[in-house]
């Protein structure tokens, strides 16, 4: 693993001192890992692998294979006992994974049987049901990030153009702007338009107008860490690289996956390439409920309570790195399903 570490970061013409400083330790911590003296936590690895572009399932075997031959050693009974955890992790994950699997099969069915009860109220439809919805989705969306308005001053700020007292003008924004890009993300799937890298740029831009005004529309040109995650987010200049990737991705699932499924994807894989300087969230939410309204599915609102946001921030990060979206599909689905009982619910009456 010493190694392994040392070339990439040599690769990439990083110092120690550098390395040190995005992954926030001291600096000597990094050449004792780089000569085998000290390992790095299962955070740490999962922090190098993003930073030095390093396979994080490579270096997380070699990191497992070092701890256990550390801590462990290496004799007959240690063999038969690792044969017998292995046998142990085998037949769990089988049962995980099918047992998630069907989980997951089973609310999207609940969700197609949901969206074919939609299509037969669609003529009780109307904006302002539409329209108090989307209020609630800014207020939610704006909530997850830390804004305090509550649903009614976000409603004053929004419908009656009233300042509140005690906000700051960034949150006055903030409300303004989603509401804004909620009708911009409208547009584009009554018109038809195809999602594509100008459409996401028009929806950051949207979210950051007045904010950061240099930098609404743009990919970040430094690199940032996420407070309270292990996941590193690539350094500005793979943004582009993965960008591409992400939009190919795109097109070639597009018609393969099921729309909530994809639109979790796209949400998913957007907030971990993280390419704005600030804004990644409600972008990326944005893209997710831009592709379920273009599949004639409703708004996924996911609510910023706490329970709601943690569970929402741990699975989410559990699939940046793990490489495991199960439990970040389920959240999503289940979310979209409630939204749409709702949403039925309401025009029923």
């Amino acid at each position: 693993m010493k190694n392994l570490l040392r070339n990439a970061r040599e690769q990439k013409g990083i110092k120690t001192r550098e390395l040190a400083q995005l992954l926030g330790i001291d600096q000597a911590l990094i050449s004792k890992y780089e000569n085998g003296s000290r390992k790095p936590t299962r955070e740490q690895v999962a922090k190098l692998a993003q930073v030095l572009d390093l396979n994080y399932e490579t270096l997380m075997i070699a990191w497992l294979k070092e701890k256990i031959l550390y801590e462990i050693g290496s004799d007959d009974l240690t063999l038969k006992a690792m044969n017998m955890v292995r046998e142990e992790i085998e037949n769990s994950y089988i049962l995980r994974k099918n047992s998630i699997s069907k989980n997951l099969q089973t609310i999207l069915d609940e969700i197609d049987i949901l969206k074919k009860q939609l299509d037969n109220y669609r003529e009780f439809d109307s904006f302002r049901i539409a329209q108090a919805l989307e209020l609630e989705y800014t207020f939610e969306s704006n909530r997850i990030e830390g804004n305090t308005l509550t649903l009614r001053e976000t409603d004053l700020v929004i419908n009656e153009g009233l300042t509140i007292s005690g906000k700051s003008m960034r949150e006055h924004l903030e409300a303004i702007n989603h509401q804004e890009a909620i009708g911009y993300i409208k547009q584009l799937m009554e018109r038809n338009f195809p999602f594509n890298e100008r459409e996401l740029l028009s929806v950051h831009n949207l979210i950051l107008r007045g904010i950061i005004p240099e930098d609404a529309g743009r990919y970040r040109r430094v690199q940032v860490m996420i407070k309270g995650s292990v996941h590193m987010p690539p350094q500005p200049f793979l943004i582009a690289k993965k960008m591409e990737d992400y939009f190919l991705w795109f097109e070639d699932n597009k018609s393969k996956l099921h729309p909530v499924i994809l639109a979790a994807e796209m949400h998913e894989r957007l907030v971990t390439i993280h390419p704005f300087i600030d804004g990644n969230g409600r972008t990326s939410r944005l893209i997710m409920n831009l592709i379920l309204l273009q599949n004639g599915y409703t708004i996924a609102n996911i609510k910023g309570d706490y329970d709601t946001r943690i569970n929402y921030y741990q699975t989410l990060e559990t699939a940046q790195t793990s490489d495991n979206k199960e439990d970040f599909l389920l959240f999503i689905a289940q979310t979209e399903k409630e939204s749409l009982e709702r949403y039925i619910s309401i025009i029923k009456q």
